[in-house]
């Protein structure tokens, strides 16, 4: 979830606790997942687009020509992850694609934080107009400029530290999103610093409902109109963010609406609880689910199906049920159904010419890896002549799935 220091005592013992997780990600990749070895890079980097003041990097994806405005979703990864490898993981281009919308997704450097997490616990970075919020949000309104994007329907998600990242853009640009969904993250305001951050992750101190809204409407300044519709998604086994920052997130949000605290009504999706708040218009605002048994990560229900999409990885988790689909159906994507796509406009789309980089599947006996090889791969597949077999050789060496020689 973040970047530390070393440290003794309580605070010692949650930084090995992490630590545990970052070993975890590096550990072997379920056997169901060794078959996604080779991902399509979908995603294309724009390097200029604003003052970026928290030095972040922009990756988007457009899907085949459609008519007038699209929709944006913006996607936040998670600690360890890149952009194009969990927009891979959690299927959000393929998604694009089936109903024609656009998406862009930040994506963290190592020399913000060493653990490639966002740094939603900095008030430098989770500040209206300063830091890493800033960038995000210069980055949509770039997405809105050069691409024709629809401004009342602009939407946020994201995993852990992109979760909680995400609760950071949702609370300091309100009049951005229509409609934001929390995976496995944390309420706005729920730390200022890297102790406090560990604190609400492991611990979650509980707050009242009010208490958690007025740091919503603080950090949104004037805001006076309408609040960003939540969806709210825990692992019931997490014990990285534990399932109690998600009671506190519907705590805040349905503060920030003036709903009661009490759900208007509880169903069942795909078999797993669903709680949801109406207003007195009957729409949904806020929404939570809870996975029984899941631990840290975005549920998946991979495959070809309509309500499926996405492969399963690290912190990628195939439960069952699709958050990726559910979460673009909350937001209003799915309205239409899938739309066709003729094959003359798949071909001349420019994601068809994207060569294949190495999707980051871990290695299979524990051994550490850095970025430094995939990094070398894509400098080298923006090259002329590049010699994909080679590419992808070495990117099964690296994974050890291949001995050299």
């Amino acid at each position: 979830m973040l970047g530390f220091r070393k440290s003794n005592g309580a605070f010692g013992n949650m930084l090995k606790r992490f630590d545990g997780v970052l070993k975890q990600f590096r550990s072997a990749t379920p056997a169901r997942a060794r078959t996604s070895l080779i991902a399509i890079d979908r995603l294309f980097e724009t390097e200029e687009f604003g003052s970026n003041p928290g030095q972040l990097r922009m990756f988007s994806y457009m899907p085949p020509p459609t008519i007038g405005q699209l929709p944006l979703v913006v996607v936040l990864h998670g600690c360890g992850q890149t952009a194009a490898g969990y927009d891979h993981g959690a299927g959000w281009s393929t998604l694009a694609d089936r109903y024609g919308f656009a998406v862009l997704v930040p994506e963290q450097q190592r020399s913000n934080n060493p653990n490639g997490c966002f740094n939603w616990f900095q008030p430098e970075d989770a500040t209206r107009g300063s830091g890493e919020a800033a960038s995000i949000h210069q980055m949509v309104q770039a997405m809105a400029r050069d691409h024709g994007i629809d401004p009342r329907r602009v939407f946020i998600t994201g995993l852990s530290a992109g979760g909680a990242m995400t609760s950071v853009m949702l609370a300091c640009y309100p009049e951005t999103f229509a409609a934001g969904a929390i995976i496995a993250g944390l309420p706005y305001g729920a730390a200022s610093n890297v102790q406090q951050a560990f604190q609400s992750m492991f611990q979650c101190p509980q707050r009242l409902a009010k208490d958690w809204g007025d740091r919503v409407r603080a950090a949104a300044g004037r805001h006076k109109g309408s609040w960003p519709r939540i969806s709210v998604w825990h692992g019931g086994a997490d014990k990285t963010v534990i399932p109690t920052n998600a009671l506190e997130i519907v705590k805040q949000w349905t503060d920030v609406h003036g709903l009661a605290a009490v759900p208007s009504k509880e169903d069942r999706v795909a078999g797993f609880p669903r709680q949801a708040w109406l207003n007195d218009a009957g729409e949904e605002l806020v929404e939570t689910y809870t996975i029984p048994n899941m631990s840290h990560g975005t549920p998946l229900a991979t495959g070809d199906g309509e309500v499926e999409c996405g492969a399963a990885g690290p912190f990628l988790l195939d439960v069952g049920i699709s958050s990726t689909f559910h979460i673009a159906r909350f937001f209003g994507l799915t309205l239409h159904g899938p739309r066709p796509v003729s094959a003359a406009s798949r071909l001349n789309h420019p994601a068809a010419n994207h060569h294949p980089l190495p999707f980051q599947a871990e290695p299979l006996h524990g051994e550490a890896r850095d970025d430094a090889p995939a990094q070398r791969f894509r400098k080298e597949l923006g090259r002329d002549r590049i010699d994909i077999s080679a590419v992808i050789l070495r990117a099964l060496e690296q994974a050890g799935l291949k001995s050299r020689g």
